[in-house]
C-alpha cells in the first residue's frame, strides 16, 4: 500500500475546536504522494481557513459524508460518535483517540464493520511512554486545576475560596491522585496559584521523581484506601488523573469519601475518557461542564483540551504526524507490523477486537494481534 486517500472530517463533540491534520501537516501528507481530503471547516476551530488547506495541495469537500466516502484512512481526534457510525465502509481505517475500554458499543461497531484502528493513547515506545497521548496529557492537566479553581468561585455553586488564598487566610488543599504526566503539570498549576499541594502516586520512583524536580515544594504520598480516604476529606479540590493504558480507570475515590469533603468543594476528573477514577463521575460536556452530587462540584468534561482548540491542535498534530505518515503509506496493519510502537495501539483488525484491556473490560472475544498480522 504505497499511497492512501486520507480523510480528516470536522469533529462534532460538544464544543470540541480541534482538527486531527493541520495545513503543514496536509502539505507533507501530499508531498509523499497521499491525497488529502478535508472536510469545509475541519480547522476552524483552530483558526485554520479552507483556503489553507487548500494552498498545502489538500482538497476541501462540502460535507462529512463526502470525506468518508472518499478516504480510505479516516484520521479524527475523539472517537467516532453515533451519527458518525453509519458513514465508515466495511474495511475503511481509522486513526484517532478512541478509549475503548470506557465504550463497548463502540468497540462491537467497529468489529462489525471490520474497521481497522489504531488508538491514539496507546501508542507506546519501548520506554513506556505514551507519544500521542502525552501532550494532551499536558494540556487537560494543567486546564483540570484552572477549571477547578473557577469551579471553586461562589458563582459556580463553590465554597468561595480563592485558589491561593492571600497573605492572612488559608489557601486551598488540593490532591493530585496520579503522578504522570497529567498530574505532574496539574500540581506545577496548581503550586503555581500558591495552593497547598500534594500528589498521590503508587509508583517509589516516580515520587522520587517527583520530589527532584518539586524540590519539596509538594508532599508525596503512597496511598492506601484509608490514606485516601483521610486526605480526599481535607481537600479543597481532588483532581483525579489515574492512567492505565488501554484500561477502564479504577474507581479510587468512593461516593463516601466525596460525601466527606466540604460542601463546595470540587472534584476535576481527568480521567473521565477511560470511566473516571470517582465513583460519583459522569461525562459532561464544555457547553455543561459541571454538576453537584453530594454537595462537591464535579468537573467531569470528556474533551478538556477541546476548549483550547489551537495549542491543543499544535501539541497533537506535532506528535501524530510521523506516525500518520507511516499509517497513510502502509495501512494500518502494515504499519503496526513495521513499527512495534504502533502496535501497541492496534486495537481492532479485520472484525477483530486485538487490545486485551478492551477486552477484559467489556467481556468480548479477545485476538493476539501477532496471529492477525501474520495472515495479512
Amino acid at each position: 500500500m504505497a499511497a492512501s486517500v486520507v480523510g480528516v472530517p470536522k469533529e462534532i463533540k460538544d464544543s470540541e475546536g480541534r482538527v486531527a491534520v493541520q495545513p503543514d501537516g496536509a502539505a507533507e501528507l501530499a508531498y509523499h504522494g497521499h491525497r488529502v481530503v478535508v472536510q469545509s471547516g475541519a480547522g476552524s476551530g483552530s483558526g485554520f481557513g479552507d483556503e489553507e488547506y487548500h494552498a498545502a495541495g489538500a482538497e476541501v469537500l462540502g460535507s462529512a459524508d463526502d470525506v468518508f466516502a472518499a478516504a480510505d484512512l479516516i484520521v479524527k481526534v475523539k472517537e467516532p460518535v453515533k451519527e458518525e457510525y453509519e458513514r465508515f465502509r466495511p474495511g475503511q481505517q481509522l486513526f484517532t483517540y478512541l478509549h475503548l475500554a470506557a465504550d463497548g458499543p463502540l468497540a462491537e461497531f467497529l468489529m462489525e464493520r471490520r474497521i481497522d484502528s489504531i488508538a491514539y493513547e496507546t501508542v507506546q515506545t519501548p520506554d513506556g511512554k505514551l507519544p500521542l497521548l502525552t501532550p494532551m496529557s499536558e494540556v487537560a492537566g494543567r486546564m483540570a486545576v484552572q477549571a477547578a479553581a473557577h469551579c471553586l468561585e461562589s458563582p459556580s455553586g463553590g465554597a468561595g475560596l480563592l485558589l491561593g488564598g492571600v497573605p492572612g487566610t488559608p489557601a486551598a488543599k488540593v490532591t493530585v491522585i496520579g503522578g504522570g504526566v497529567a498530574g505532574t503539570e496539574a500540581a506545577k498549576i496548581a503550586l503555581g496559584m500558591r495552593a497547598i499541594v500534594r500528589v498521590f502516586d503508587t509508583n517509589p520512583a516516580r515520587l522520587a521523581y517527583l520530589s527532584d524536580i518539586f524540590g519539596g515544594r509538594l508532599d508525596l504520598v503512597t496511598p492506601n484506601r484509608a490514606r485516601t480516604a483521610s486526605y480526599v476529606a481535607e481537600s479543597d479540590v481532588v483532581i483525579g488523573a489515574v492512567l492505565v493504558a488501554g484500561a477502564k480507570a479504577p474507581k479510587l475515590v468512593t461516593r463516601e469519601m466525596v460525601r466527606s469533603m466540604r460542601p463546595g468543594s470540587v472534584v476535576a476528573d481527568i480521567a473521565i475518557d477511560q470511566g473516571g477514577c470517582f465513583e460519583t463521575s459522569r461525562p459532561t460536556t464544555h457547553s455543561e461542564p459541571t454538576y453537584l452530587e453530594e454537595g462537591v462540584v464535579h468537573y467531569c468534561v470528556a474533551n478538556i483540551p477541546g476548549a483550547v482548540a489551537r495549542t491543543s491542535t499544535l501539541a497533537l498534530t506535532g506528535a501524530t504526524l510521523p506516525y500518520l505518515l507511516r499509517v497513510a503509506s502502509l495501512g494500518v496493519a502494515g504499519a503496526s507490523a513495521a513499527d512495534p510502537n504502533l502496535a501497541k495501539g492496534l486495537t481492532t483488525l479485520g472484525g477483530a477486537l486485538v487490545s486485551q484491556p478492551v477486552a477484559e473490560a467489556h467481556d468480548l472475544p479477545y485476538t493476539d494481534p501477532g496471529s492477525k498480522l501474520a495472515g495479512q
